[in-house]
C-alpha cells in the first residue's frame, strides 16, 4: 500500500510563496489562473500485510504528529492498494 500525504497551509494563512508563483504565471500568459496555494506532498510506503484500518490510523497520526505545523497546516491524504 501507498499513502500520499498533501499537507499545505490553512485559508486563513497568507501563502507569499503562492503569491509568487501567481505573479509569475500571469506574467507568461496563464491570466486564466485566479490563486496558487502551495504545499508539500509525501509518499508513505506501507509494509505488505498491514490492514487497511492500520495504515489509515498510522497516517493519520504520522500527518497530524509529524508533517504538519497545526497551527498554519492542514492535511489530508489518501490510500491505495
Amino acid at each position: 500500500m501507498k499513502a500520499h500525504v498533501y499537507v499545505t497551509l490553512k485559508t486563513s494563512v497568507l501563502d507569499p510563496q503562492g503569491q509568487t508563483i501567481h505573479n509569475a504565471l500571469r506574467k507568461i500568459g496563464f491570466g486564466e489562473i485566479t490563486a496558487v496555494r502551495q504545499g508539500k506532498y509525501f509518499q508513505l510506503s506501507i509494509a505488505d500485510g498491514a490492514s487497511r484500518e492500520a495504515a489509515r490510523s498510522q497516517v493519520e497520526r504520522i500527518a497530524r504528529d509529524v508533517l504538519t505545523n497545526p497551527v498554519i497546516e492542514e492535511y489530508s491524504y489518501r490510500i491505495e492498494e
